[in-house]
């Protein structure tokens, strides 16, 4: 059997050309424009099994569809009885138009909408590992690898509602609840299989479902129908999304020139040694070496951890896609790492050394075709900010999250917020945050007393900017981000628990999902945060490199304390 793989030219289709060669399909052929295609249907002296990952906005695909001259040969093949597997939007073009998009018409197999998750008692996107329900468990054969006891991932902001009057229940294959809406998770009908998910990031279980499909498509398939019966699915009282831990890898070039994981103490990856520790004095004030980006990825891969995040923290200043060490990582990481990769640091508009201008977009496309499924953005999101409120809270569409977030989503747009205490006199203060006051607990003789507001810094926490963590959040939500990441320069390695006090602030004043960061030390501040906050994940760095705290054992103890996790 010769396998395709449709690259519509937006987003990580690495990813998933990553999962085939692990699983050892390495002899596929990419279709990037009509005339590939027509060497598809050429082939009639060998079966043909097409796959078209998915990531990025509903129009994007669309259009590149269209701008590829690949919409209507795709139209032609999907009515050609040989197998189809749609990825995420490689299974929302099937439908007829999206809300994400109103003005695009999409391949119209599904005859109806794919519309937007509501947003009043959850965080949207959906974004994390869930579990999926299989409409007919009782038959083997049909399940296409997909097991109910198995967590995927999804990032996604809109999605086929399961509704008995709808047309999609007739392709519906599996549901997934979030929150109290059930939603078609997987849709199999004649030659066509789709996931909402992304199998390619879902770890060991998603790449079993890749490998029963194509060994199912390999063997030969039948067209199958739909099930005889609609079947209903009432919400239950808890969905089940998981928690994630995150690990993440600050990445930088330590003095003799290698890229290595460090991390700070309140940002300062500086060795620190006592004047009397005379054995030390040769790691003074260097860089803290704490291991090898890719081996600490794999590692933490196979602990478990929900998704990685790697910021580089200086070489990205002056010319990141020039930054080939860095690439290379990304590259290597992604072919080892199946579950999501964040890529950070130097995702903005910028100049080469001879004076080609890059745009933002340019710069997040190269590493998303590098394996990254999101970018993390920093200092340039203060800036954007700034520039919003300036603008009567109107954007002007050249932000680096403005222009990201419309080629590829919203999804794929992470927002890095590193916010510091600024402690004010209760009596005289009369700034412009009152209403984002916090108080010191009484039961904290360090605090008690004490009155703060949280304020937005750049350049790695060196320049504080007039902006409070609040109002970057909600400008970057406004901007078009779909996650925000929170750290906290005070309790930044310090082991003393996350700052509960920051992120519930923060938590409560945006409708997309928070991660929090900063001032983990022992298992039970993952139970607090998520217990205090209702925060959607967290995120930890030096107590992992330094396995004071294993990932494993985070997720064991989030389990007994009643909440959903997925463990390896």
């Amino acid at each position: 059997m010769r396998l395709f793989l449709l690259d519509h030219g937006a987003g990580n289709v690495q990813s998933l050309a990553n999962s085939l060669t692990k699983l050892g399909y390495s002899d596929y052929k990419w279709i990037r424009d009509a005339h590939d295609f027509a060497e598809l249907h050429a082939m009639s002296d060998a079966p043909v099994a097409l796959i078209f990952p998915g990531q990025g906005a509903f129009h994007t695909a669309i259009q590149s569809l269209h701008d590829h001259g690949l919409f209507e040969p795709l139209q032609q093949y999907l009515h050609s009885g040989k197998p189809y597997f749609g990825i995420c939007v490689g299974m929302q073009v099937l439908f007829a138009s999206s809300a994400e998009s109103p003005g695009s018409r999409g391949l119209g197999m599904i005859s109806c909408p794919i519309v937007r998750f509501y947003d009043s008692d959850k965080a949207v996107p959906h974004m994390g590992w869930n579990s999926v329900e299989p409409l007919d468990p009782s038959d083997p054969s049909a399940l296409e690898g997909v097991s109910p006891t198995s967590h995927y991932y999804f990032v996604h902001s809109y999605c086929a509602k399961y509704d008995l009057s709808s047309v999609a229940v007739d392709w519906a294959h599996s549901t997934t609840q979030y929150g109290q809406e059930v939603f078609v998770s997987t849709v199999r009908k004649h030659n066509i299989f789709a996931t909402q998910f992304h199998p390619e990031k879902s770890g060991p279980a998603g790449l079993n479902i890749l490998e029963q499909w194509i060994e199912q498509s390999r063997k030969g398939r039948t067209l199958f129908s739909s099930l005889p019966a609609r079947i209903p699915r009432i919400p239950k009282l808890k969905d089940g999304l998981t928690k994630r831990i995150i690990a993440c890898l600050d990445v930088r070039t330590n003095d003799d020139g290698d890229l290595v994981v460090t991390k700070g103490d309140q940002y300062d990856v500086r060795e620190k040694v006592s004047p009397s520790d005379i054995t030390a004095v040769k790691t003074a004030g260097a860089v803290r070496n704490l291991g090898k980006p890719v081996a600490l990825a794999d590692k933490y891969y196979t602990s478990g951890a929900d998704e990685l995040c790697l910021l580089n923290i200086t070489s990205f200043r002056h010319s990141p896609l020039h930054d080939q060490p860095m690439l290379a990582v990304v590259r290597v990481a992604a072919e080892k790492v199946f579950v999501p990769l964040t890529i950070g640091g130097g995702i903005k508009d910028t100049t080469d050394p001879d004076g080609t201008k890059r745009s933002a977009v340019e710069v997040a496309g190269t590493y998303f075709r590098a394996g990254a499924d999101k970018v993390s953005i920093g200092s340039e999101a203060v800036y954007a900010v700034e520039r919003l409120r300036a603008a009567n809270n109107v954007g002007d569409g050249t932000s680096a999250i403005e222009t990201i977030s419309k080629v590829y989503g919203s999804q794929a747009v992470v927002v890095s917020i590193d916010p510091k205490r600024v402690y004010v006199n209760l009596a005289t203060y009369d700034g412009p945050y009152r209403d984002e006051l916090i108080y010191g607990h009484d039961d904290d003789p360090d605090q008690r007393d004490k009155v703060w507001w949280y304020q937005c810094t750049v350049s790695g926490g060196r320049e504080t900017r007039p902006v409070s963590a609040v109002e970057l959040a909600q400008g970057a939500q406004k901007l078009g981000a779909g996650e925000i990441l929170l750290n906290s320069i005070d309790r930044d390695g310090t082991g003393l628990g996350f700052d509960h006090d920051l992120i519930r602030l923060v938590r409560n004043a945006v409708s997309i999902p928070v991660v929090a960061s900063s001032g983990a030390g022992v298992k039970k501040h993952f139970v607090n945060v998520f217990k205090e906050t209702n925060v959607e994940s967290a995120l930890a760095a030096g107590i992992f490199h330094r396995e004071e705290v294993r990932i494993e054992d985070v997720k064991r103890t989030l389990e007994e304390a009643g909440f959903n996790s997925r463990i390896m």
